[in-house]
């Protein structure tokens, strides 16, 4: 028996799991299985505990439904920190959380139903994204899908990010566009993709592609990354708020383009996963 607990940060599903517990199944295929929401759990990723760095020093590793692995996740980070409180390793006190996409700093409040996480500082250099072509900040360049121009600009924080600006953004465009874009040859290691609107200066509306995962309700670093492009172009404010299908995240940009964002946790259900559910994946 493989012991889970489930939560969701506006929408967005996550898994948790202790790779000491799960070790011999945190691999492609038994992932695509526990995350399918037929034939496994359901979820939109699964977040596994390793061990501990040092005391107040957590690590983390993201899986993606598809198998792959994410360097970073807002919601999952959220949802990881709801976790540790949950289990009695952390307090009202800040800890750190290693990712491979870098390390964050988490404060867990309202009892566990809000999330504060430092997410780190947003890159718009090609080199780090990455974006292929000569070293530069990518921001307003031009992109063709299927005899279609767009402008995007693209950043990470630890992730890449593509993001486009528009005067509307739908559920539709962003199902057709999102997987064209995540996989350009633009983006050697693809990309999630965001959509998004300026409402006002202290407001953006978004649709998010998510890589390796696809149309997301919410998603905490395309959150991040949007609104640090739209910053960087002086169409927003420092403080602000993203608005997705899921709900809203609140967002502090800092003046060297670091992101604290907050929002909500909601726990849904814990349990152990049967051997049954996995027959016909081979363990590793």
């Amino acid at each position: 028996m493989r012991p889970w607990s489930k939560y969701h940060a506006l929408g967005n599903d996550y898994l948790v799991v202790d790779a000491s517990r799960w070790a011999d199944w945190l691999h492609a295929p038994a992932v695509r299985r526990v995350c399918d929401r037929h034939l496994g759990i359901g979820a939109d990723g699964v977040m596994v505990r390793e061990a501990d760095e040092a005391p107040g020093r957590f690590r983390a590793r993201i899986l993606n439904p598809d198998g792959s692995e994410a360097e970073k996740s807002g919601n999952g980070l959220r949802i990881f920190a709801r976790h540790l409180r949950d289990a009695g390793d952390v307090g009202p006190e800040a800890f750190e959380v290693s990712t491979p996409g870098g390390c964050v700093t988490c404060r867990v409040l309202s009892g566990g139903r809000e999330v504060e996480v430092a997410m780190g500082r947003v890159s718009f250099d090609s080199r780090e994204i990455p974006v292929q072509g000569p070293p530069r900040e990518v921001l307003r360049e031009r992109l063709v899908v299927d005899d279609r121009t767009l402008e995007f600009s693209a950043a990470t924080l630890g992730n890449p990010h593509c993001v486009l600006i528009c005067d509307e953004v739908s559920e539709a465009d962003t199902r057709w566009l999102g997987p064209r874009l995540e996989n350009d040859p633009l983006f050697p290691n693809r990309s999630n993709v965001q959509f998004v609107r300026v409402v006002d200066r202290a407001n953006l509306e978004l649709r998010i592609w998510e890589r390796g995962a696809g149309y997301t309700l919410a998603s905490g670093t395309s959150s991040c990354a949007a609104a640090a492009v739209a910053r960087r172009l002086g169409l927003c404010d420092a403080s602000l708020t993203a608005h997705m299908p899921g709900g809203e995240l609140a967002l502090e940009i800092g003046s060297d383009f670091s992101v604290l964002l907050r929002g909500p946790v909601v726990k849904v259900a814990e349990g152990t996963l049967h051997g049954e559910a996995l027959a016909g994946v081979a363990s590793r």
